[in-house]
């Protein structure tokens, strides 16, 4: 997969490079503690798939130029404030198997980091009037936000259909990898139609993303160190699980219900219902609707003329719903 990421990168390679000092600079401050954060957080990196989006996106319509490197640093610093605060609220020590910053300095200073980051992002786009970038970015950051208190709020009583399901993803997941692609047109001054189609683009890409990470909780080899049945013992009903629960009689309705609300740490009872689902279609389910969100979003990138750009989206695509962890 190493060798994918690579692939992918390559159109952007130089870009890429460049991005990680910026995007260390515009997180400075002048205080020592958030210095000392802020290079921690640049050291634990991911792999940074939302700013690849940004310059893809951006080189798939023009150039990657200066507002292209700030928007990619926007979506960078949203995305590491959410995962900070969602460390927080997860009481989560780990994170890509490194300390989380609550872990290492407390929840106190993680919350004031992560909204210290969210400012940082609201404040790299008027800095700079990029007030179509800020539009976005205040978008995205309300419906992350949205989704996540929906979730929460349906999962107390279990009665989620599976429009809420797509809504909660869109929100949660989706809305940021939407916003990617958005900007990274916007850089280079799309119109509102080119911006509409890119949103939309990222959005079936993250509904795709989604749904393949909710299909890591049925895998029994368990590749990235996700305990299997995670979701079931969370209460978080997912596509595989909603389709088998819908298409269930009353009897075993009845039952995995019961299981997922006060059995769902029952080791034996959450491994029969994975097993439930997978013999009642929930997962080929999942799988073909994840393949129609990718299908969508592949139909999108082919109205563009062929380049280096669009043939590294592709390769993201197959990326999204083909990766093991």
């Amino acid at each position: 997969m190493a060798n994918t990421v690579e692939e992918i990168k390559r159109p952007i390679n130089e870009e890429m490079k460049l991005f990680e000092q910026k995007f260390y600079e515009s997180m400075q401050s002048k205080v020592p503690l958030l210095d000392k954060v802020t290079r921690f957080i640049v050291t634990t990196k991911g792999k940074q798939m939302r700013p690849m989006f940004v310059f893809l996106c951006a080189k798939l319509v023009g150039d990657v130029n200066e507002k292209t490197y700030r928007g990619a640093s926007m979506i960078e610093l949203i995305h590491t404030a959410t995962l900070v605060h969602d460390d927080v609220v997860d009481e989560s020590f780990k994170r890509r198997n490194f300390f989380s910053i609550n872990a290492l300095w407390k929840n106190k200073i993680a919350v004031l980091v992560g909204d210290y980051l969210l400012s940082k992002s609201v404040l790299l786009s008027t800095d700079h009037k990029d007030y179509d970038l800020l539009g976005v970015i205040s978008r995205t950051i309300r419906e992350m936000s949205e989704g996540e208190l929906l979730q929460l709020e349906k999962a107390r009583k279990l009665d989620i259909t599976e429009e809420v399901y797509y809504e909660i993803i869109r929100q949660k997941t989706a809305t940021l990898i939407a916003a990617c692609c958005e900007i990274g047109v916007l850089s280079n001054n799309a119109d509102a139609d080119l911006a509409k189609k890119m949103m939309d683009f990222g959005t079936y890409t993250g509904m795709a993303f989604q749904i393949k990470d909710d299909l890591f909780d049925y895998l029994t080899s368990n590749v990235i160190g996700k305990p299997v049945g995670i979701d079931i013992k969370e209460q978080k009903m997912t596509l595989p699980l909603i389709f088998t629960l819908r298409n269930a009689d009353e009897k075993n309705k009845k039952y995995y219900f019961n299981t997922i609300k006060r059995y769902n740490n029952d080791q034996k009872r959450v491994k029969e219902l994975i097993s439930f689902v997978k013999s009642s279609g929930g997962l080929d389910y999942a799988i073909s609707v994840m393949k129609d969100f990718q299908q969508k979003a592949k139909d999108i990138l082919n109205e563009f003329p062929d380049s280096e750009a669009r043939k590294s989206l592709h390769i993201m695509l197959d990326y999204v719903i083909e990766r093991k962890f």
